[in-house]
């Protein structure tokens, strides 16, 4: 008996047993007309079940056991949320069950009843040892059942998500244009640099900014300042004049830097310095502060991208990786891949989240439509899906993919798995 219980809660919920000349342990006739439905909160395992012993139709709840003793073992006994179970099913009976009132609890034993074959099957997807159960199977479910099972995936993660977002919402008072300015902020630090990035926004909110919204330079001084860049002593005429600028908007709004030395700039491309980064996080400020409002306003999912492309990132970081040395000319706009991040990671979660805690369909269905406009993301999780078999068309199915290596796959969830349903069942 190499399965857990769940295995069993699969065979009950699809009947994957032999059902001919059914009988309870006291030999008494027995019909399933419905197993019920499975129940994932606490009480028997299924509910509304309908069974017929003998000349007698009973409804209630299925409790599903390895062996008829561990509904000792579990102290079912003594909770009255057991009184209404109407048949114990069971791999192995090795012990007659009664309820409180002394009367002995039906049981249906499987062990002769599900084939070898089925086990063997979950046994190899169940206990497999490479990067994800049903490697080997998968390419022979088809596509359609896998992307409907990533369609339910990716709406969990992005749920799951939300919740964060939401909790971040509410220590900001319901300030949406504050929280998206955070995770935007997180997101330009691309897990690298996300730390300081975060920590960077959360030291100057973005009402500041608003203040000095036809200013530029105080603008960029506020967020080099504020990120700890602007301690030093520079020789070039723009960090100077930064670094006054900074001065004097430190001591108004009482900001206290973060420390520089938090910065990451060890083997990363120099287009992707957090002094780059933090150019062009300047730049989309003074091109569009109060970002997620206009964000909001936009029906056209294609026009999204617009707002993250040709930044007015100041001149001075073409010929600059960091404030002390000159470098050869570089493109200072976000490349196509790292806003395809943003579109991905901040605003279509942004739009999820607001449609759902406002109950509003249109954003939720933005969120979806930018998604499927996004191409699929190539990393080590989604590259090994690919390899296997499964076609990803766009980020919808890529994140679908990232939520079910790690709730289903990583978990040993086959069972909770649409897909691995679909193997189990295939003969």
């Amino acid at each position: 008996m190499n399965f857990p219980e769940d295995f069993l809660h699969y065979v009950w919920q699809f009947k994957s047993f032999d059902f001919g000349d059914l009988k309870t342990a006291t030999a008494e006739t027995l019909k399933v007309i419905h197993q019920g439905f499975l129940n994932k909160n606490s009480g028997p395992d299924f509910s509304n079940a309908k069974i017929q012993i003998g000349d007698t139709i009973w409804a209630g709840n299925v409790e599903i056991h390895l062996r008829s003793s561990d509904w000792l073992r579990h102290n079912h006994q003594f909770d009255a949320a057991y009184e209404n179970v109407i048949l114990h099913v069971v791999y192995e009976n090795d012990a007659e069950i009664k309820r409180r009132d002394g009367s002995v609890l039906p049981v249906l034993e499987l062990k002769n009843r599900v084939s070898a074959e089925l086990i063997i099957k979950y046994e190899n997807l169940f206990l497999t040892l490479t990067d994800f159960p049903c490697v080997a199977q998968i390419k022979s479910v088809d596509q359609l059942i896998i992307n409907s099972f990533l369609a339910r995936t990716v709406i969990e993660r992005f749920e799951q998500k939300t919740n964060l977002v939401i909790e971040t919402l509410n220590q900001l008072n319901g300030n949406w244009d504050e929280t998206f300015y955070r995770y935007l902020a997180m997101n330009f630090g691309f897990k690298i640099n996300a730390l300081p990035f975060e920590l960077f926004a959360k030291c100057i909110p973005q009402q500041i900014y608003g203040k000095h919204k036809n200013n530029r330079l105080q603008i960029e001084a506020l967020v080099f300042g504020s990120a700890g860049f602007l301690n030093d002593k520079f020789t070039e005429a723009y960090p100077e004049k930064l670094k006054k600028e900074f001065e004097f908007l430190q001591q108004k709004y009482k900001i206290k830097p973060i420390e520089v030395s938090i910065w990451k700039f060890m083997r990363i491309r120099p287009q992707n310095f957090p002094t780059i980064r933090l150019a062009q996080f300047a730049a989309l400020i003074v091109q569009s502060n109060h970002l997620f409002s206009k964000i909001i306003e936009i029906k056209d999912v294609k026009e999204l991208r617009k707002l993250f492309e040709n930044l007015p990132v100041n001149n001075y970081w073409e010929t600059h990786y960091h404030f002390k040395k000159e470098a050869v000319k570089l493109s200072t706009q976000i490349g196509k891949t790292s806003i395809n991040n943003i579109l991905l990671n901040t605003v279509a979660l942004f739009l999820f989240a607001y449609g759902t805690n406002t109950g509003t369909q249109f954003y939720i269905s933005s969120a979806i439509k930018l998604l499927e406009s996004l191409p699929a993301e190539q990393n080590t999780i989604t590259d090994k899906f690919t390899l296997a078999g499964v076609k990803l068309d766009h980020a919808f199915a890529s994140q679908g993919v990232l939520q079910l290596k790690k709730q289903y796959c990583d978990e040993k969830k086959c069972l909770s798995c649409g897909i691995g349903i679909k193997i189990l069942k295939q003969s």
